[in-house]
C-alpha cells in the first residue's frame, strides 16, 4: 500500500527502520569475533535496506554506491584476516595443512571461547573469543606441523605464528566491520 495515499510523513516508519538496520549491523559485526562472516551480513543488511528503502524515492534510504563500498570494504576486511592469520603461520615455515587446520582450530576456539567468556557479559564473551579463536589457529597450526612430521620448535613457531596472525587478523577484519558499520550509519541518517 502507497504510504503517501495517506498523505504520511515517510519518516515515521523511515527513521525506527533504519535505527533498527543499524543494529542489526552492529550485532552483525560483532558476529566478526567468533569467525563468522559479520562483514557480509552488514552488507547484505544494507542490500536489503537499500532496496526496501531507495534513497532516489524520497530522500529517505540508503544508496546502491553505499552498499558497493561497504562490500569493497568487506573484501578488504577479509584479505586482511585471511592475509594475517595463514601470513602468521607461513611466516614460520607451516605447512599448507598447518594453516588450514589453523583457520579450523580458529572458528572452533572462537565459539569456545564464546561459551567459556559468557559468566563476565559482553566483554567476557567478546575477549574470550578472540583469545580462543588465536588459542584454536595455535592448535590446528600445531596439530598440523606434527601431523606432517616436524620438530618441536618448528610446530611451536607455526603455532606462535597462527596466534598472533589470528589476533591481528580479527583486529584488521573487526576495524574494517567498524568502518562499515558506520558508513551504514552515515547513509541512512545523513
Amino acid at each position: 500500500m502507497d504510504v503517501t495515499a495517506w498523505n504520511l510523513d515517510p519518516a515515521w516508519m523511515y527513521y525506527p527502520s533504519a535505527i533498527v538496520l543499524v543494529l542489526l549491523c552492529v550485532v552483525a559485526w560483532l558476529t566478526n569475533v567468533v569467525t563468522l562472516p559479520g562483514n557480509w551480513i552488514v552488507v547484505a543488511l544494507a542490500a536489503g535496506f537499500a532496496w526496501l528503502f531507495p534513497k532516489e524515492v524520497d530522500g529517505y534510504g540508503l544508496g546502491w554506491m553505499t552498499v558497493g563500498v561497504a562490500a569493497a570494504v568487506a573484501a578488504v576486511g577479509e584479505v586482511i584476516e585471511f592475509a594475517a592469520g595463514a601470513a602468521g603461520a607461513a611466516k614460520q615455515g607451516a605447512s599448507y595443512r598447518a594453516v588450514a587446520l589453523a583457520l579450523g582450530g580458529a572458528i572452533v576456539g572462537s565459539i569456545g571461547g564464546v561459551l567459556i567468556g559468557t559468566p563476565v557479559p559482553i566483554v567476557g564473551s567478546f575477549v574470550m573469543a578472540v583469545v580462543g579463536g588465536a588459542a584454536g589457529a595455535f592448535a590446528g597450526a600445531y596439530v598440523g606441523e606434527t601431523w606432517k612430521g616436524r620438530t618441536d620448535a618448528e610446530r611451536m613457531a607455526a603455532g606462535k605464528g597462527a596466534f598472533v596472525g589470528k589476533i591481528w587478523g580479527t583486529l584488521g577484519k573487526l576495524a574494517c566491520g567498524a568502518v562499515i558499520v558506520a558508513i551504514v550509519a552515515a547513509d541512512a541518517f545523513l
